[in-house]
């Protein structure tokens, strides 16, 4: 495990916060060198800290607001089923999160879609075609009250 410093940390925030600013910014706000702050960032990558930059998008201007958090349980917890249900959930694309949990379910699924109706749609059509599902339970989202991709230090 990469062994970060203090200016390490405070980089990585610095690029969560906004990665599209130039290496002379990040250079100037932690008072580096500009080849420092980039061998810092090239470190970073390699070690896969910073495993990749993306695009936030704006899930109301694609009408993909209607945000779902759907409960999953499958009809019997054995790892044929688990690597199954794995495989064909990373191939939905309305799914964007899937966590294996423990408790009363075995997933919790994000997925954002237009509207219920095509939530329904989603889940006759698709999320129900996977074999081996003993039973969801569905929340819909009322308000994001807290949204970020940021991980603190």
């Amino acid at each position: 495990m990469l062994k970060l410093d203090e200016t390490d940390i405070k980089l990585l925030a610095l690029l969560q916060e906004d990665c599209k600013k130039t290496t002379a910014a990040y250079a100037s706000a932690l008072n580096l060198s500009n080849t420092a702050v980039y061998e810092r960032i090239k470190r970073l990558e390699k070690s896969a800290v910073i495993q990749d930059y993306v695009a936030l998008v704006d899930k109301k201007k694609i009408n993909k607001a209607f945000t779902v958090l759907c409960h999953v349980k499958l009809s019997q917890h054995i790892k044929e089923y688990v690597l199954k249900f794995e495989k064909e959930v990373q191939q939905l694309d309305e799914v964007v999160e899937c966590f294996h949990i423990s408790g009363d379910y075995d997933y919790i699924l994000k997925i954002h879609v237009r509207d219920m109706e095509a939530y329904r749609e989603f889940m006759v059509a698709k999320l129900t075609a996977i074999s081996n599902i003993g039973s969801t339970q569905s929340s819909f989202v009322i308000n994001e009250v807290k949204h970020t991709t940021a991980i603190s230090f």
